[in-house]
């Protein structure tokens, strides 16, 4: 059980990446109840990364417009706290990407260099790092710029193989495998097909769901179990998947 509220939101991340959207909320509605008020400064901080983390299970699913209140109700909790960018930085990358799900690529872009200077030179917040390379590759690839995307997620790559983050590092390979896509579809397939079978050793079932989708997406077939049938397991977790099509 957890004891403080950092581990409150910890354990919320961790079920997350496992897909027990259900656990993971009610995880949230607890980290919630015992920063209301914000008495302190940490409580603060972990009111936004609560509304962050919330935002990203929403844009999982599909539903960046949603995420986008999350985040920015987020960024607002943190907005003035200068000397401590961690927050910050999750919500501005949240709000990236939610922009990116919608459309608006230039303000993705925006709202990255919004997010690089608020982090500055501040050592440390490798996960902040990381993410700004995921939401980078994933904004070039929107644009059609492929190499551009390969850049980015060779940089998460790098950056995640110095971290104790499985989850950090699987995303990395698939995000690669995606910018693959463009240029090699074969290596794309082969670099996704070792994410899936990661994803299913550590069980992490919302990125084994997308890049079971990649692979059926390029190769045409079947991954085992199927992205429609973990896309059903995820739901029965909590998941607010939208339907396949």
């Amino acid at each position: 059980m957890p004891s403080t509220t950092r581990e409150w939101w910890t354990t919320a991340v961790v079920l997350g990446g496992q897909g027990h959207y259900a656990r993971a909320r009610a995880a949230l509605d607890v980290l919630d109840r015992r920063t209301s008020g914000f008495s302190v400064h940490s409580d603060r901080v972990l009111a936004s990364l609560s509304a962050s983390t919330r935002a990203s299970f929403l844009r999982q699913s599909g539903r960046h417009a949603l995420a986008s209140t999350w985040d920015g109700r987020a960024l607002a909790i943190v907005g003035g706290l200068q000397d401590d960018p961690e927050a910050a930085c999750d919500a501005l990358t949240g709000l990236a990407a939610d922009a990116l799900g919608c459309g608006r690529l230039p303000l993705g872009w925006r709202l990255l260099a919004q997010c690089r200077a608020r982090l500055g030179d501040e050592a440390g917040l490798w996960r902040q790092e990381i993410r700004i390379e995921w939401v980078s590759a994933e904004l070039a690839l929107a644009g059609g710029d492929f190499a551009r995307a390969g850049r980015h997620a060779e940089r998460a790559v790098e950056l995640s193989g110095e971290s104790e983050s499985v989850r950090h590092r699987v995303k990395s390979d698939l995000l690669l495998s995606a910018t693959l896509t463009g240029t090699d579809p074969s290596a794309a397939v082969e670099l996704a097909t070792d994410v899936l079978a990661r994803c299913q050793r550590y069980g992490l079932l919302p990125l084994a769901w997308a890049s079971s989708l990649l692979i059926e997406g390029v190769s045409g077939g079947r991954t085992s179990p199927s992205a429609r049938e973990i896309g059903d397991l995820i739901a029965m977790r909590g998941g607010l998947l939208l339907p396949l099509s």
